[in-house]
């Protein structure tokens, strides 16, 4: 698909537009988000999703528009992933439930830099050198291989280089301190366990931009629609974690369905790098096929999860830390000590 400087500078703008729209209008008043909001914005969100797919169709055509589409469902499911994290981040922590958005805003904010700079340099790299579509085709093999065998997430405040490096430069104060990232105790720039929270959410979006940036390239090659399909799926991110934390672990099935989606996106990418190679040509799957294998898998993921509920554990349940407590409230102390 060729496009124009234009395209990209509209996009954004767009972007930038609903953004300020969210912060400014719709939620300048730091609030606890109902499922009832949360659901309206996921079908906002998915809608301008959708209408956006619809254009690329008239405009470029089907094959096009099929694979936004699919990067779309791709990115979208893997999202998903990154709940889980952040329903431990915000449990971990002791986060008041109407902080949560902001602290998800700014996040998503920094992932949308982040990711697009991770996709032109991946566009670039494989512009120069085509044989790294394999690597990342094995990396996702690999990837899918260990997401289908792991068998929970974990907070490790004390090993992550992010918040190592924050408390070696600065203080972190032990209360919140209503939706401030820092204050100013005793003269000095301090920071609030909302920043340290801000920046777990950051550094684990980059850490499942590692897998979904790759496996998106399995599908197309074009970095504008590479671009919009991840920009629209982390948007609606926010929405859809309000929609989703309190029911996510009754779809235990997902991440092995996820899990088999990467590694059908690996293959496919080392297969179709390779075969000029051994072929006599050049070996190609429908974009059709990708994307319906992809809506089936992960259609009957959810179906298995919810005909199959998850057992409860024999063991005690642990703690429960909730996270609709009042501001000042504090976190766990091995939180931001780094003992654990």
């Amino acid at each position: 698909m060729e496009t124009n400087i234009w395209f990209w500078v509209v996009f954004n703008l767009f972007v930038l537009g609903m953004l300020a729209l969210d912060l400014g209008v719709f939620n300048r008043t730091a609030h606890k988000i109902s499922v009832k909001e949360a659901g309206i914005w996921s079908t906002v969100w998915i809608s301008l999703s959708l209408l956006f797919n619809l254009g690329l169709y008239f405009f470029a055509g089907k094959t096009v528009a099929l694979e936004f589409l699919g990067a779309y469902l791709l990115e979208k499911s893997l999202s998903v992933d990154n709940i889980f994290v952040f329903v431990l981040i915000f449990a971990y922590f002791n986060v008041p439930a109407i902080y949560q958005h902001r602290v998800l805003f700014w996040g998503i904010l920094t992932a949308l830099v982040l990711r697009g700079t991770m996709i032109l340099l991946g566009a670039a790299l494989l512009t120069r050198f085509e044989l790294l579509i394999t690597v990342f085709g094995a990396f996702l093999i690999i990837t899918g291989v260990r997401m289908a065998f792991q068998t929970e997430h974990e907070i490790d405040t004390e090993t992550n280089p992010v918040v190592r490096a924050l408390r070696r430069f600065m203080p972190i104060t032990t209360d919140y301190h209503g939706d401030k990232f820092t204050v100013v105790e005793a003269g000095k720039r301090t920071a609030t366990p909302l920043l340290v929270v801000l920046l777990l959410v950051e550094s684990s979006d980059v850490i499942f931009a590692i897998d979904s940036i790759p496996a998106v390239f399995g599908i197309t090659k074009d970095p504008f629609i590479v671009y919009t399909s991840n920009i629209f799926a982390i948007l609606g991110l926010r929405s859809l974690y309000f929609l989703l934390a309190g029911v996510i672990e009754k779809f235990h099935y997902l991440k092995l369905g996820l899990a088999v989606v990467l590694v059908f996106v690996g293959l496919k990418m080392v297969a179709e790098s390779l075969s000029p190679y051994f072929l006599d040509h050049a070996f190609h799957v429908p974009i059709e096929l990708s994307l319906g294998f992809i809506g089936l898998v992960l259609g009957l993921s959810v179906v298995v999860s919810l005909m199959f509920p998850k057992e409860l554990e024999a063991h005690a349940p642990t703690e429960e830390r909730p996270t609709d407590i009042p501001p000042g409230t504090r976190p766990p102390a091995d939180a931001l000590d780094g003992t654990q």
